[in-house]
């Protein structure tokens, strides 16, 4: 990989070198990396671009790497990855995507991600976009992720976005059996005249199902977000969906949760406030000494934290 990939994965991923326990790496649209453990499988998908990652039964403590990034300008993909979780699970998936575009045409990777979880398992699942070169062209990603838990599971998926990304539209859609947990924090930021959505849909069918779905976001110059959740209580059930967002300059935010109750004992929740950044916060971060531009960009990070 050259340096500008290396970097791309250093931002979505974290790693500076080759991770511990499983791991698939994709660039520029082939693997480039690739290894399994003794509990943990990977396995190329033959119909189509992508690959199954099969997780035994009692795997815990270990973690799964897949990265994907882009440094071709022009290079438009699609590809499809499926999770299989045994039931007893503990694991970390880490994904996400990275787009380096130094050209005029557009660049997009377009990513569905499927976990079917066991009974009892705990999957943390951390996906994170970044952007960046100097080029005309457009940076594009397009993820979709499918959550099915079993009885007693628990998933916390962590998203986030914070630059160079042209134009997004996230989808989730999850379904959650008997006792089965489910935590969702996004955290986006815009700028320019990028554009962002992000679907949310909850199917709460098991007794004593939960969810909890927070979204923090950004939207700075002439950039647009859109956020839709809808959360179904279909069963005795708590859900609560918030989104809370920043706005600046000449940006533009949509914020439209639903919800509804189809079982006497559903009990949902949604909160959503949009609004700009108080005077006297900046007032009182410029009496420290700092300028009213290092005393916003300190409001925005703690806010995205």
């Amino acid at each position: 990989m050259d340096d500008i990939q290396k970097n791309l994965l250093q931002q979505v991923a974290g790693l500076h070198e080759v991770p511990a326990g499983a791991y698939n790496i994709r660039a520029n649209g082939e693997s480039v990396g690739r290894a399994t453990t003794a509990h943990i499988d990977i396995v190329t998908k033959e119909d189509r671009q992508g690959i199954d990652i099969i997780i035994k039964p009692g795997t815990k403590n270990e973690s799964i790497h897949i990265p994907v990034v882009l440094s071709q300008s022009g290079l438009t993909e699609m590809v499809y990855n499926d999770f299989y979780v045994g039931d007893d699970c503990d694991v970390t998936i880490v994904a996400g995507c990275g787009i380096h575009n130094g050209g005029d045409e557009e660049s997009k990777h377009d990513g569905i991600h499927a976990f079917y979880v066991g009974k009892n398992s705990h999957i943390k699942y951390v996906e994170k976009h970044y952007g960046s070169g100097d080029g005309r062209g457009k940076r594009i990603m397009n993820p979709q992720t499918i959550v099915e838990l079993d009885e007693g599971s628990f998933m916390e998926m962590e998203t986030v976005q914070i630059r160079g990304v042209d134009s997004t539209k996230r989808t989730t859609n999850a379904k959650l059996g008997d006792r089965a947990r489910l935590i969702i924090t996004e955290r986006l930021m815009t700028h320019g005249s990028q554009r962002a959505e992000s679907f949310f849909q909850v199917d709460l069918d098991g007794a004593d199902s939960s969810a909890n779905l927070i979204s923090r976001s950004v939207a700075k110059e002439d950039s647009y977000q859109l956020f839709v959740s809808k959360m179904n209580g279909n069963n005795r059930c708590a859900a609560h969906s918030e989104c809370d967002a920043i706005i600046m300059d000449n940006a533009r935010i949509s914020a439209i949760p639903e919800v509804t109750a189809n079982h006497l004992d559903a009990a949902l929740i949604h909160e959503a406030a949009i609004g700009k950044i108080a005077g006297e916060q900046i007032t009182k971060l410029m009496t420290l000494g700092l300028t009213e531009e290092e005393a916003e960009a300190q409001i925005v990070n703690g806010f995205l934290k």
